[in-house]
């Protein structure tokens, strides 16, 4: 049988004669290496780390071709871009044979947060120019990127608390044992672990001290910064939460923001992000109902932007007996403040507001309960009878309330708008985790490179699929490029003098 031979190692024409001849003109990297080119790395504010006096650095531009690279080809690690730099032909060709080692590649993505996010801000731009962003319609939504930092090294107060009951337990134990002890040996090992317990114990004292000097209820020793959070059902991870907008049009995320809180508080800001990015607030905005806030109801209606929120369901102590009875089916009426019960009854405030966790809100009731013939469908309180509360950001909820009901089409587009940038970062690419360690900035650089990638990946999938057949990535960023320089005047201004996209 005839076998196909391969060529003799110690033959001299091996490779082509250059790595120019080896990179075919429609390769990705030659797309990456123009995009970065015509980036003004000035502008961008990339930090250099090297000395006057000292050897000379690599230039930004080398190490962020290598992480546009990398994180397009699903590699992460700065160890294995070092690897990359020695045996991938294309690495070679793109970083022109440069080998920086994985400390220098670790650095530079640590080290510059803000730089990485205004390099992501001209994806968007360029997306933009190309009429792939439409603004009119965008989804917001998060996820949880797991951080370097396990459960074991996450504590809170009650876990501070039985680590040191335990300890203490122990202590007892060793104290009785060392008093009942007959022999030397015996005592110099229960000393021992007296000591050792002790040790501990102080390690949780200085922990607990950590945790009451933060105001946090929960502090991790790893990555400080990263928090336990319900990831999905009640899984539980340390993590990060990833808040992104996404344009409807291409499902182009055009902002993310890096947090450690939960959605609750968070539509507000990005909707003023969005606003300032889009340079328009004539848009509708999409959310799930763990953004259903009555104060950032009121953040989007002071910037004009309509927003479709899901309605979460009611809670069951607050709920009628009789679903028919539940506030909702109360009328309120603005001029007198009063609330109009379905049997006619009128509920009037004492005109008092108190506070809540995180609103103000008035009390509404009626004498009329007492001898109602309906009271035990309608509420369950014995003395009271019925109380509906407001809050003082009910006009705003009401108001999405209403938007939602005329527009349940518009609302069932958001989840196949946000979840397509999640669904390929996360399960195509398996980019779950935060690779980096200690503060949320670093975290953010490695988010902002996946957005990168992501982004200029659906950019290039895009315009491909709507040319001809025989287009070449290498002749859309000639294109693109022109786009570069007016970016950089202008959003890059914009950015540098309002606060709300401060925030990486």
């Amino acid at each position: 049988m005839k076998y196909i031979s391969g060529k003799d190692r110690k033959q001299t024409c091996l490779f082509p004669i250059s790595l120019e001849d080896s990179i075919d003109q429609d390769n990705s990297v030659r797309a990456i290496d123009q995009f970065v080119n015509q980036l003004d790395f000035a502008d961008l504010g990339f930090r250099q780390d090297h000395t006057e006096n000292g050897p000379p650095a690599y230039h930004p531009s080398v190490l962020l071709k290598l992480y546009i690279y990398g994180y397009l080809n699903r590699v992460r690690s700065s160890r294995l871009l070092e690897k990359e730099c020695r045996r991938n032909i294309e690495v070679m060709w793109l970083l022109e044979s440069l080998t920086p080692d994985h400390n220098t590649i670790s650095n530079f993505r640590k080290n510059n947060p803000k730089a990485i996010k205004k390099v992501f801000f001209a994806t968007v731009t360029i997306a933009r120019n190309f009429g792939l962003i439409g603004a009119t319609l965008i989804a917001g939504d998060s996820t949880k990127f797991r951080a370097q930092n396990s459960k074991k090294n996450n504590f809170n107060q009650k876990k501070i608390q039985r680590h040191l009951d335990y300890i203490d337990t122990k202590l007892e134990q060793y104290n009785k044992a060392l008093v009942q002890s007959e022999t030397q040996n015996e005592k110099q090992e229960i000393k021992k672990d007296i000591i050792k317990h002790q040790g501990r114990r102080k390690q949780y004292e200085q922990l607990e001290k950590q945790l009451k000097e933060s105001g946090e209820p929960q502090i991790s020793t790893s990555d400080p910064d990263s928090k336990h959070m319900i990831e999905r059902n009640n899984i539980t991870e340390v993590a990060y939460c990833i808040q992104s907008t996404v344009d409807a049009k291409n499902n182009i995320p055009i902002d993310y923001l890096v947090t450690n809180n939960n959605d609750s508080k968070a539509m507000g800001l990005m909707l003023q992000r969005a606003k300032t990015i889009l340079k328009t607030n004539t848009f509708t905005a999409l959310y799930d109902k763990g953004y259903h806030t009555g104060s950032e109801f009121k953040t989007a209606n002071d910037l004009g932007i309509e927003t479709l929120v899901a309605i979460p369901r009611i809670g069951r102590a607050s709920q009628a007996p009789d679903p028919n009875y539940n506030s909702e089916h109360f009328n309120y009426n603005k001029q007198t403040d009063t609330y109009t019960c379905p049997q006619g009854h009128l509920l009037k405030s004492n005109g008092s507001t108190y506070k809540g966790r995180n609103y103000r809100f008035k009390q509404y009731k009626t004498k009329a309960c007492k001898n109602c013939s309906v009271r035990d469908l309608c509420t369950t309180s014995i003395v009271n009878g019925k109380v509906i509360q407001r809050s003082e950001f009910q006009e705003y909820i009401e108001q999405n309330a209403k938007r939602v009901l005329l527009n349940p089409e518009a609302y069932k587009k958001r989840q196949a708008i946000v979840e397509h940038p999640y669904g390929t970062m996360k399960r195509q690419w398996g980019f779950d985790h935060i690779t980096t360690k200690k503060t949320k900035q670093r975290a953010s650089a490695d988010i902002g490179l996946v957005f990168i990638a992501y982004n200029l990946k659906r950019i290039w999938n895009i315009v491909k699929t709507n040319n001809s057949p025989f287009f070449q990535f290498y002749n859309i960023l000639l294109v693109l490029i022109k786009t570069i320089y007016s970016f950089l005047q202008t959003f890059l201004k914009s950015m540098t003098n309002n606060q709300l996209l401060i925030p990486v």
